[in-house]
């Protein structure tokens, strides 16, 4: 499975953005499927996730209210809307999918990773 993440950018402080990612296979659609990030110098962060169906979706609490996870397996892809956002949301945001019908916080749970879009919040 190959995914192909895209959707970042340069926005203000308080802006918005939708992080969309699609999924080579429709393999995905059985699959839970979730977003990290990573900012310089530190480590890869669990941002959110969402099961195989969308029934569940969980997220780090400092984005809890701001940030979306969505999924459409008819199109095999994966959004990330994006709102409030803050500089310190700033980072490499990469899109992966789960070995199982649901995510998790942990990237070793994770068979596939796409290859990143960069958000930059300016204060």
């Amino acid at each position: 499975v190959q995914l192909q993440a895209s959707g970042g950018g340069l926005v203000q402080a308080g802006g918005s953005l939708r992080l969309s990612c699609t999924a080579s296979r429709r393999t995905a659609s059985n699959n839970g499927m979730s977003w990290f990030r990573q900012a310089p110098g530190k480590e890869r962060e669990f941002v959110a996730t969402i099961s195989w169906n969308g029934g569940s979706t969980v997220y780090l609490d400092s984005v809890k209210g701001r940030f979306t996870i969505s999924r459409d397996n008819n199109q095999s892809t994966v959004n990330l809307q994006m709102n409030s956002l803050k500089p310190e949301d700033t980072a490499v945001y990469y899109c992966a999918v789960a070995r199982r019908s649901y995510g998790s916080r942990s990237p070793a749970d994770y068979a596939y990773w796409g290859q990143g879009t960069l958000v930059t919040v300016s204060s």
